[in-house]
């Protein structure tokens, strides 16, 4: 590739985007709601959350020191992340803090780099850290989530219209922000009728010796907190155009 390309490839990536019109924010914002809200398109996306979910452990596990083993994603949109140390201590709590607040950090951080139209930047570090979970993944069925989830993700940054990609990642951040949300109430109505003994709260408890009622309270106001404050990000891209 010559200098040209490499110059122009590095624009492209790190040049800001125009700004979207505010009914493309507002619309993918409600798609973004009835993905999550809808059960059956939910039981499809909520891969996409999954996938947040691990890499959320398997990067607080690597943080912390852990030794990093391998993930699994599963056909039924569960997963798990195996690694190795010291099964109690602050490493141990935050690398199973890390999954359920994940998603919702992952879409805080692509609100703010959509607030600075940064949106070919935001899909291009999507691919990125597919890849890199990919290295991880130790069966079938991850490996073909991610490879599928990673060449959209791709082909719409690549070959899309600004104007495409847009609503894409538009859309993709507020499914995040809002699908961070429902797996807390899903966690805990399984832990409230016995279906998950061991969930990432009642490990968190077992290690930290406080209720794993806390930690799903924790889960829960990270995730508002992150919705709520995401929201505001993106809200600003159309509410001074609709003033």
């Amino acid at each position: 590739m010559s200098i040209e390309g490499v110059t122009d490839l590095w624009d492209k990536l790190l040049g800001a985007q125009p700004d979207p019109p505010g009914l493309l924010v507002l619309l993918t914002a409600l798609a973004g709601f009835l993905a999550v809200a809808f059960r059956p398109v939910w039981r499809i996306a909520r891969n996409a959350v999954t996938i947040a979910h691990e890499g959320g452990h398997a990067l607080f596990a690597l943080l912390t020191g852990r030794r990093l083993r391998g993930i699994r994603l599963e056909f039924d949109t569960s997963g798990l992340t195996l690694s190795s140390g010291r099964p109690t201590g602050p490493g141990m709590m935050l690398t199973l803090l890390g999954g359920y607040i994940a998603p919702s950090l992952v879409g805080l951080l692509g609100a703010w780099l959509l607030g600075g139209n940064r949106i070919t930047l935001l899909l291009w570090l999507a691919v990125v850290l597919l890849l890199l979970m990919l290295i991880n993944i130790r069966n079938l069925f991850g490996v073909v989530s991610l490879v599928v989830t990673g060449a959209i993700v791709f082909v719409v940054s690549w070959y899309a219209s600004p104007q495409v990609q847009a609503a894409f990642a538009y859309a993709g951040v507020w499914f995040l922000l809002f699908g961070g949300v429902r797996p807390v109430f899903e966690l805990q109505s399984l832990r409230s009728r016995g279906r998950m003994p061991e969930s990432d709260a009642d490990q968190l408890a077992r290690v930290s010796h406080v209720p794993a009622l806390f930690w799903v309270g924790v889960f829960l106001i990270v995730n508002v907190a992150a919705l709520v404050i995401g929201a505001f990000m993106l809200a600003g891209q159309w509410l001074p155009a609709s003033a």
